[in-house]
């Protein structure tokens, strides 16, 4: 049986959490046997990944509630709730990582063992985030769903931090053959710095997206494309007074067309009903209602 997009939401926001747990626990356990705090602090990136999975499935279950006598708009502003979850988790690790790195260059460094599991843990990181990155972003296109087309983001950086990382080591083991380049051996706190640069610059644009969907800010051509299809209905003299707000992946239109005064009630009931088909169209996850009225009352 093929599943729905709701069931499909929910199996990608599972398998990112189970990912998730097994990387940090991978990671701590190779950071802590290498003294890298470069790996240490990825840890701490999938441990903070592993709180955002978990965010992220809970919201995407609750999301998926119909509206009640409580919520009359639905669940969907959970997406967003999760979201600014995240950005809080991201700015308290971003800092511990910025934080542990300056105590480290401090102090001149500590000794840090270059192992093949080093890399292999990264590597193997960077394999996991790029195969669940793709995932996400695949089914977050297809609900438009905004918890986890952020999850998606989050995941993609991961990818680059990862990246920082191995070059981090890479300097590392190169200083031990290098004997003149001894500075090299700094390079796993620099690292660990350019983890938590990626992660602030994630955080900040994360935290823009989320804040806007609370407060309602209106898209720049959402306006635009409902007045459009509304007008290419037959019978429409104009389309005005339009407000929509997202909730979640649906995005809820309340919107007064014109018509001719002298139409039946049964012609002006069909053409408010093509009009709600028509913006659908255009926009899919369309929750639409429509106010018809006489050309002179807008």
């Amino acid at each position: 049986m093929q599943q729905t997009i709701e069931e499909r939401k929910r199996a990608v926001a599972l398998t990112s959490l189970a990912a998730a747990v097994g990387l940090t626990t991978l990671k701590i356990v190779v950071g802590v046997l290498t003294s890298s705090l470069g790996v240490l602090a990825e840890a701490a990136h999938s441990g903070l990944d592993l709180v955002a999975a978990a965010a992220t499935y809970f919201a995407v279950r609750t999301a998926s509630r119909p509206p009640d006598s409580g919520h009359r708009y639905g669940h969907g502003k959970i997406e967003n709730l999760s979201a600014l979850f995240e950005t809080a988790l991201l700015l308290v690790t971003s800092a511990w990582i910025v934080y542990a790195a300056i105590h480290r260059l401090a102090r001149g460094g500590v000794a840090v063992e270059v192992t093949v599991w080093s890399f292999i843990v990264m590597a193997t990181s960077v394999a996991v985030d790029w195969s669940r990155s793709r995932a996400l972003y695949r089914i977050a296109k297809a609900s438009n769903s905004q918890a986890l087309e952020a999850d998606a983001l989050h995941f993609q950086t991961d990818i680059w931090s990862s990246g920082v990382v191995i070059i981090g080591l890479l300097c590392v083991q190169m200083a031990r053959w290098l004997p003149g380049m001894s500075w090299l051996r700094q390079a796993d706190a620099v690292a660990a710095l350019g983890v938590a640069g990626i992660a602030s610059f994630v955080t900040i644009r994360l935290a823009i997206r989320t804040l806007q969907a609370l407060m309602d800010a209106a898209p720049s051509d959402v306006e635009t494309r409902i007045v459009r299809a509304a007008e290419s209905v037959d019978g429409v003299i104009d389309c005005h007074r339009v407000r929509f707000r997202y909730s979640g992946a649906t995005l809820f239109v309340d919107a007064h067309i014109s018509m001719d005064g002298s139409l039946p009630l049964s012609k002006a009931h069909e053409i408010a009903d093509r009009v709600e088909w028509a913006v659908r169209s255009e926009l899919p996850s369309a929750d639409v209602t429509v106010h018809t009225e006489p050309p002179d009352a807008g």
